[in-house]
């Protein structure tokens, strides 16, 4: 059995992705929090085509942009 890129590739997203999210809610960092919507869209693409709730997991990188933009709208 061979190693599969794709799944590493997709695993070191959502693992970087709850890094910046834990970095940017305990520091109040934006930017970190928009690092980790982008780093969650690609996973989250996966998950539009299933058929039952596992859609909504699509929905999660929202999340991160609106916590991004009311954490630089409250800092101004």
């Amino acid at each position: 059995m061979g190693f599969y890129w794709v799944g590493f590739v997709l695993w070191l997203l959502i693992g970087i992705s709850l890094i910046f999210l834990v970095w940017g809610v305990g520091k109040k960092s934006w930017k970190a929090l928009l690092i980790s919507g982008i780093s969650l869209v690609v996973p989250s693409l996966y998950f539009i085509g299933a058929e039952n709730w596992f859609r909504l997991i699509a929905f999660l990188p929202i999340i991160c942009f609106l916590l991004a933009y009311y954490t630089r709208k409250n800092i101004k």
